[in-house]
Formats: C-alpha cells, sequence, structure tokens
C-alpha cells in the first residue's frame, strides 16, 4: 500500500465557512482521505491533514491551493504565526510504500502545476528543493510582507500575486507541531526559553548588550540545547497565556518529551511553571510510545505494559489535554489509517466463543492458535511486570523491562493474526466461488487460487515462527523472573507451545494446495520451526520444574 501525508497550512483560522469549504475539496477526492482540521484563531491558520496514495494527495493538495487563493485575500489577513500566502505550506511526507525521493518529484509536480495554472509563485523546500536543502524559514524569508523585495526569484509561478501571496512546497519527515505551555502572558518570556531549546539558539551579545553581528551584517547566534528543533514564544488570547511553539522536524534526533522536559527548566530559571501542551495535527505513535516509555522509565515502573497504558502516560505527563481533550483515536496518525481491531478481537470472550462454536469453518484452530499465541505474550509480560516491580529484585529490572517489552509486542501481533488467520481462509472460500465457465473465468479462477491458498498456509506458519519467540521468552521468564510466578510462565510456555502445534496442523493442511517449489520451501520452513518449539518446549518444563522443586 502506497501512503503518502500532506499537511497544508491555510492563513484562515477565523472564518469557519472558510476552512470548510477549503476542506471540502479535499474530502471531494476520491482516495484522499481528510484526517485532520485544526484550526487557530489568534494564529489565524489551520492546519489540515489528509492522506492517500500519489494521485489522490496530488489532485487533493491542487484543489485546496485553488480554493484557498479563491477564498483567502492575503492583502487583509493577519495573525501570530509566520505566512506569506493563502496556502502557506504544503508539504508531503511518505507514511508508507513509498521514498522521500518520490514525495520531492510529486512536491515538484504540484508546485509547477500551481505556479503555472494558479499563477501564485511557489517556493521549494526541504527535500524537494533543487538548488540544495533550502529550510521553509528560508522559503518564506521576509513572509507576505516582503514577497516584493526578495531578491531570489520563485522556482515556479510568477515573482507576485498579491492577493495569493506565495506557497512554500516541499517534502520532509514527520514534522510534530508542538506547543508548551506556559503560566505567562508575557510573550517575551516564552520567547527566551524557545531560543534557549531551538537550534538557532539565541542572539549573541556583546558587553554593552548589543547585538553582535557578521561580516556580512547577520545577527550571530549562540546555538539551543536541541537540533531538528525550531521554535519560538507567542501569545495567544484565546488560551489566555504565552506558549512555546515549537516544530520538531526530525523526532528521532529531537523528542518531543525532551524538549518538554527543557522547556520545564528553561521557564523555571525565568521564573515560570510549564502548565501542559498541546499537538498542533497528528502525530507519529512511535513519537506518543517514545514519551510514554521515557516517563515510566523516570518513575521506576516497567515500559513492558500495553500500548494503551504507555499512550495514557505520555498524554497526562505532558498535559496533552490541558487546553482541549486529547484523543489518542483522533491524533495518532496509524491510528486514523489503520483499519483498528479487527472483527474477532472486538468481541468479548463469550462472543469470540459462540462465534468460535458456530456451524462455520471459520474462526477455527487457525484463530484459536494465534490466540493461544497473544495468551502466552499476555501471561509473559506479566510475569516480567511482576518480577519489575518487587522489592528485592532491582538488579533484574532491565532484563525483566526488556521481556516485558517484547512480549507485549509479540502479544499485539498474535492478537491482529486472529483476524488474519480468519480473513486468509475466507479468501480461499472466495477464490473457490469465483467462476469458471470460461477459459479466460478459469485463469483468473487458478490465479486466485494460488494466491489464496499461499496466504492460508504463511498466515499459520508465521504464527508458527512467533510461537518459537513466544517460547523463548518464557523460558527467560522462568529462568530469571519471580519464582511466585514461575507457574504462571510455565502456563505461557503451555499457551506457545500449544499455539505452535495448532498452527503446525494449519500449514500442513494447506500445503497440498501449493505449487511444488513452494510446498517444499514451506515444508522445510515448518519443519526447522517446529524442531525449535519440541527443544524449546521441554526447556521451559525443565526450568519451570527446577524453580518448583528448589522453592519447595
Amino acid at each position: 500500500m502506497q501512503l503518502i501525508e500532506c499537511v497544508p497550512n491555510f492563513s484562515e483560522g477565523r472564518d469557519q465557512t472558510v476552512i470548510a469549504t477549503i476542506t471540502d475539496e479535499i474530502a471531494a477526492v476520491a482516495g484522499a482521505e481528510l484526517l485532520d482540521v485544526d484550526a487557530g484563531a489568534d494564529t489565524n491558520r489551520t492546519v489540515v491533514t489528509f492522506v492517500g496514495d500519489r494521485e489522490a494527495v496530488a489532485e487533493a493538495a491542487f484543489r485546496s491551493i485553488a480554493k484557498a487563493a479563491e477564498l483567502i485575500d492575503m492583502r487583509t489577513h493577519t495573525g501570530a504565526h509566520p505566512r506569506m500566502g493563502a496556502t502557506d505550506v504544503c508539504p508531503f511526507v511518505p507514511v508508507a510504500g513509498v521514498t522521500m525521493e518520490e514525495c520531492a518529484e510529486l512536491a515538484r509536480e504540484v508546485a509547477a502545476r500551481v505556479g503555472d495554472e494558479l499563477g501564485i509563485p511557489v517556493y521549494l523546500y526541504e527535500h524537494a528543493a533543487t538548488d540544495g536543502r533550502r529550510s521553509l524559514a528560508d522559503a518564506r524569508r521576509g513572509e507576505y510582507e516582503g514577497l516584493g523585495d526578495r531578491a531570489d526569484r520563485p522556482d515556479f509561478g510568477p515573482d507576485t500575486n498579491p492577493a495569493a501571496g506565495a506557497t512554500a512546497i516541499g517534502a520532509r519527515e514527520f514534522l510534530i507541531a508542538y506547543n508548551v505551555n506556559v503560566n505567562t502572558t508575557d510573550r517575551r518570556l516564552a520567547h527566551q526559553v524557545a531560543q534557549a531549546v531551538r537550534e538557532l539558539g539565541t542572539p549573541k551579545r556583546d558587553d554593552a548588550g548589543k547585538i553582535v553581528k557578521d561580516e556580512n551584517g547577520k545577527t550571530v547566534f549562540i546555538p539551543g540545547r536541541f537540533k531538528e528543533c525550531k521554535a519560538v514564544g507567542w501569545y495567544l488570547e484565546e488560551y489566555g497565556r504565552a506558549q512555546v511553539s515549537i516544530n520538531l522536524t526530525d523526532y528521532n534526533v529531537t523528542s518531543m518529551h525532551a524538549v518538554f522536559d527543557a522547556c520545564r527548566e528553561e521557564a523555571a530559571a525565568r521564573g515560570m511553571r510549564v502548565t501542559g501542551s498541546e499537538i498542533v495535527g497528528l502525530i507519529p505513535r512511535a513519537a506518543l510510545l517514545a514519551a510514554g516509555d521515557y516517563f515510566l522509565t523516570k518513575q521506576g515502573r516497567t515500559t513492558g505494559v500495553p500500548e494503551a497504558e504507555r499512550i495514557r502516560t505520555a498524554v497526562f505527563s505532558l498535559g496533552l489535554d490541558e487546553l482541549a481533550p486529547f484523543d489518542p483515536a483522533d491524533k495518532v496518525v496509524e491510528y486514523r489509517v489503520g483499519s483498528g481491531p479487527g472483527e474477532l478481537v472486538a468481541m468479548d470472550v463469550a462472543g469470540f466463543l459462540d462465534e468460535l462454536s458456530a456451524n462455520s469453518p471459520a474462526p477455527g484452530g487457525g484463530s484459536v492458535a494465534a490466540l493461544c499465541g497473544a495468551l502466552a505474550g499476555s501471561l509473559t509480560a506479566m510475569v516480567a511486570a511482576l518480577t519489575h516491580s518487587k522489592k528485592g529484585w532491582e538488579s533484574s529490572k532491565g532484563t525483566m523491562d526488556d521481556l516485558g517489552s517484547k512480549a507485549q509486542a509479540l502479544k499485539d501481533w498474535f492478537i491482529a493474526a486472529v483476524d488474519r488467520d480468519t480473513e486468509a481462509f475466507n479468501a480461499v472460500l472466495a477464490a473457490i466461488r469465483l467462476p469458471k465457465k470460461t477459459e479466460a473465468d478459469q485463469a483468473a479462477r487458478d490465479t486466485a487460487m494460488a494466491a489464496a491458498n499461499l496466504g492460508a498456509a504463511l498466515v499459520p506458519m508465521e504464527v508458527l515462527d512467533h510461537a518459537v519467540t513466544a517460547l523463548e521468552l518464557a523460558r527467560d521468564v522462568a529462568a530469571n523472573g519471580n519464582p511466585n510466578s514461575v507457574s504462571d510462565a510455565g502456563v505461557a510456555g503451555a499457551c506457545a507451545a500449544a499455539a505452535a502445534h495448532g498452527a503446525s496442523l494449519n500449514v500442513r493442511i494447506n500445503l497440498p494446495g501449493l505449487a511444488a517449489a513452494e510446498q517444499a520451501d514451506l515444508q522445510a520452513r515448518h519443519d526447522r520451526a517446529y524442531a525449535q518449539v519440541e527443544d524449546l518446549s521441554a526447556e521451559v518444563a525443565a526450568v519451570v520444574d527446577r524453580v518448583l522443586e528448589t522453592d519447595a
């Protein structure tokens, strides 16, 4: 699947009719999914997030830029946020199945169309720039009021468009727009914090307090604390407070939680307190999980807890719900574009068992095997967490944290496999029901049957492979965990073994439907994994017996 994110910023945050008219253009494009509309009255700016494949994203971006130029007149625009056009910036971000260079090429194509068809000056930035890497600040230099004084020509379109201004179009990594709230109304104090944390830093001053200039007359800066971090301080009347407004241009280099804690330190040094923060637009799941793990670790707690708990810890530790409710289902990009929990795992236990017991072939043994794997991961994570928190076991915290985290991830994989197995079986049934009246029908049916049969065999094969990992984790937590919970570790091993045995049966029953080469390869893979299962099952049982006998 190819998925590209586009995050256009429009210079209108007050007139809801204008905002809705622009976003309607995006929603009307088939294949483009509108995820988030974040309007700010004081900034007079709306950040829109949508995703789709290449063609859908390109068309939706162009239509929204055209509509914004029609409805927004920059000659009368005011707002707290830097801006230079009706559509101020329009970045394309690779999410899945697409490279950064492909996004850069897409950005150039849209930019050319905006310049040629709409007569709007376009400045390329970040990975789309053709004259080297150009920051957004460079592309927007002078803002709208300074467009007429710029010495550099736009990459596309005319030099000026008085009503629409100019637009920066580019390709970039996922940017987190993140604001930290401080308990002051003084913009200057917030800006001091911003200067301290941002990469650009603080203007250098001489002994007389005068800003130092270099030989070209440019201000000399003392670098701030973080790379890939841009920040300013501003006051927002709608919230009655100042904020440190931050763009994290690569959250793998500088994390949200690191900047949050640094803002707390810098604010305290200036007599202020950070009261919370907010995310504008969407955030990658990994960034929020990293924050949750950071705060759990600071509290001496294990990170081997369910994902929902890690997310919840991040939300209340960062104060993300101070200004407005923060719902991860709406704000985390993967949760928005994902399909959510499968039909089977969304059921309660009784409902799943009723469905399993009905007179239909699916769900069946394959889904149950995956469920056994999920139970194994859950029990292993539980033993790790209980050991991590037990007094006297401080030396094992690192090991248990690692085991628990791996077990939680394994549990989540098995949960998804419960539905994947049933979906794979249903695909076989669908292929069987295809028409075969003509030679063309028969050929299409044969192709569909081959693909479906392979899928039906590969899902349980993956369950078998993951069951090997589940047994390894159960063995390790039994050997190194709290002996009072070793029986739980033993049951984890038993569940993992059951998952492996069930998956093995489902691989074997599907082998005859495969081509000879596929059958031989999968049989060899199966045999290697099953041999590991037998060895590991014996190891888990031996470890559990040894601990029980020692404890007795």
